[in-house]
């Protein structure tokens, strides 16, 4: 047997443990993704070890994050990972199916329904140990991760944890299936002139939603159907980095979305220093990094709304099974008119890189 051979009856704490042996900077979510198991799964084997399982309080661990100070925050789907520096302020965590936080820095929406697991992780690694707040799905999926960092309050996090630590410190997690959203319906089986009429008819952009699910269509689904008159224009996959790259060089706020089952990550000003790595599309400025998997864009499109604030622009990302990856608006407030900067830098793009 050689050393990257290992026993058919290894426990998955082995089986990991051997994997990092050959490759000690592979990352626990690439880790999971090679042996056939969740995230969280992988993670509970080191309870005990760094690990410690937390009551799925959710609420209750939410409402004391901000005692940490500050932290980052970190919002990812399988291509797309959104990193924001800042502290966790004007927490709207309520009984409702939607939890809130409204920041300049830390901008979230929560959607309990994907909560299911969560943990505190303390990782040794080259600058001391490093410690987070983990939480994840029902299937074993990262949700959302809070980072100490240098300015955060160690005390206070010690002090959450065992607050919450949970009575059941087995390592090892149960994990079961996310329930799948509804596929999509037929076209011709869609009331198309009624969505395209509410849709011209849109005073809040917010109210989009709500329009998907009365028309019983997915988002990528409703932006085939858009109304004529460039409502919804297919772009070149290209866009989403060119766009960035402008904002950059114009320094023209933005407002970056990301998001997953069970949370919505915003970033919101000026972008800075853009970069690339293998396969990889990035932001790295100091409170702000983007990293973006651009092979993994399937369909982008530049998308507009009516307000009673004017037109709403963006550009969407989709991945090969119309899931949205990223969204990119400018920099507005309720109230206010999106900026003509912004509009301007967008049609351009939208003029180089519209598809047939």
């Amino acid at each position: 047997m050689n050393a990257t051979e290992t026993p058919a009856t290894a426990t998955l704490k082995e089986r990991w443990d051997n994997l990092l042996s050959t490759n000690p900077a592979l990352r626990i979510r690439n880790a999971a993704a090679e042996l056939g198991v969740s995230e969280a799964e992988l993670l509970a084997t080191r309870i005990g070890d760094g690990v410690t399982r937390l009551r799925p309080d959710f609420r209750g661990i939410l409402g004391e994050v901000g005692k940490l100070g500050r932290v980052m925050a970190l919002t990812r789907n399988n291509d797309v990972v959104h990193e924001r520096k800042g502290t966790y302020l004007n927490p709207q965590l309520g009984e409702g199916h939607v939890g809130l936080f409204v920041g300049a820095e830390i901008d979230l929406r929560i959607f309990w329904h994907a909560w299911a697991h969560a943990f505190a992780v303390l990782e040794p690694g080259k600058e001391g140990v490093r410690y987070s707040l983990q939480f994840f799905a029902p299937n074993g999926e990262a949700i959302h991760k809070i980072y100490l960092i240098a300015e955060s309050d160690a005390g206070a996090y010690h002090d959450l944890v065992q607050q919450f630590r949970s009575e059941d410190q087995a390592p090892e997690v149960q994990v079961a299936p996310m329930r799948d959203g509804h596929p999509e319906r037929p076209d011709t089986q869609v009331d198309v002139a009624g969505l395209q009429q509410e849709w011209l008819a849109l005073k809040d952009t917010h109210d989009f939603h709500l329009l998907l699910r009365k028309y019983m269509v997915s988002r990528s689904q409703a932006l085939r159907l858009a109304p004529a008159g460039d409502y919804a224009v297919p772009v070149n996959n290209l866009a989403l980095r060119t766009i960035i790259t402008k904002a950059a060089a114009e320094q023209c706020p933005i407002m970056v979305f990301v998001g997953n089952p069970g949370m919505l990550q915003i970033h919101t000003g000026e972008v800075t220093k853009v970069m690339d790595v293998p396969e990889w599309f990035n932001v790295i400025d100091p409170d702000f990094n983007l990293h973006m998997r651009e092979g993994a864009i399937a369909n982008s499109w530049i998308v507009r709304k009516p307000s009673v604030d004017g037109m709403i622009t963006a550009l969407e990302c989709y991945d090969s099974k119309g899931s949205q990856l990223i969204q990119l608006f400018c920099k507005r407030k309720p109230g206010i008119p999106e900026l003509e900067q912004w509009r301007a830098l967008v049609a351009a793009v939208e003029a180089e890189q519209r598809l047939a």
